[in-house]
């Protein structure tokens, strides 16, 4: 298949935004600290989240993939006859993953007690949700629980779980970024695929149906964990029974062997 050819201008458009975010990576930096300032603060050990979220990472999209992505998305408008919509003034709006804030916990349950208290943040500290939450889901068994938390499910072909906001600074810079929802499971795809399936998908089919695998298996692992934190808690619910008290064994009879040599 042949690589698809670029305009001069197209060519130049990608690079001004490309380094349109290079200049402004230290200010998307400073909106993240300062939503991680905000959140922490759930997350201490007097905190909301302190037993809920496992731990959380951030990070700044790396210019070279940012340029993928646009060439990417310059595709996606050619094949479907539209103009490409992002510019210079846009950019910081159109792509809101240049900014990534990443939690991470244990079981799917938990997901209603971070969404809970997600919004209560963001709301405390003058953000604003850019767009409605969504779940990435690949298992139709999940698409009630998210929903019934007031998180739209989108059934994903890649087999990628994850809970996506994205919110806004309110401030004159317009500048978004997004954070994510997952358990420790799904990361471990997550960490295996980006760094092997992303941003192309890799040529080899093998690798391709291995890390499918590895998601329907990092899903079950989660699930497992589920039922394992349900067993638990319905094992604690129950009434304490009464104790077991051991008792000695009844003493034997002493034996020809056990009373000594014998007089024979």
């Amino acid at each position: 298949m042949p690589e698809p050819s670029y305009s001069a201008a197209e060519d130049q458009l990608v690079t001004d935004l490309v380094e349109l975010y290079r200049t402004n990576i230290p200010l998307i930096r400073g909106f993240l600290n300062s939503f991680h300032s905000h959140f922490s603060e759930s997350i201490n050990e007097d905190g909301p989240l302190f037993e809920v979220v496992h731990s959380v990472k951030f990070r700044m999209k790396d210019p070279e993939h940012l340029r993928g992505k646009l060439f990417r998305k310059l595709d996606l408008a050619r094949k479907a006859g539209k103009d490409f919509d992002i510019n210079t003034d846009n950019v910081f709006l159109k792509v809101n993953d240049l900014g990534g804030y990443r939690i991470l916990h244990l079981h799917t349950r938990q997901a209603a007690i971070i969404h809970k208290v997600l919004l209560e943040v963001i709301e405390r500290a003058n953000f604003d949700l850019f767009e409605q939450p969504f779940a990435n889901i690949w298992d139709e068994e999940a698409r009630a629980f998210f929903e019934g938390i007031g998180v739209r499910a989108d059934v994903n072909p890649r087999l990628y779980s994850s809970v996506h906001y994205v919110v806004r600074a309110r401030s004159r810079h317009a500048v978004t970024c997004e954070i994510q929802v997952r358990t420790l499971a799904d990361e471990i795809w997550g960490e295996v695929d980006h760094q092997i399936n992303y941003p192309e998908a890799h040529p080899s089919v093998g690798c391709r149906e291995q890390i499918k695998v590895l998601a329907r298996v990092a899903s079950s692992c989660s699930r497992l964990v589920d039922s394992i934190m349900a067993s638990h808690e319905e094992w604690n619910s129950l009434p304490s029974s009464a104790p077991v008290v051991e008792t000695e064994a009844p003493s034997k009879a002493p034996t020809a062997t056990d009373s000594g040599p014998s007089n024979k």
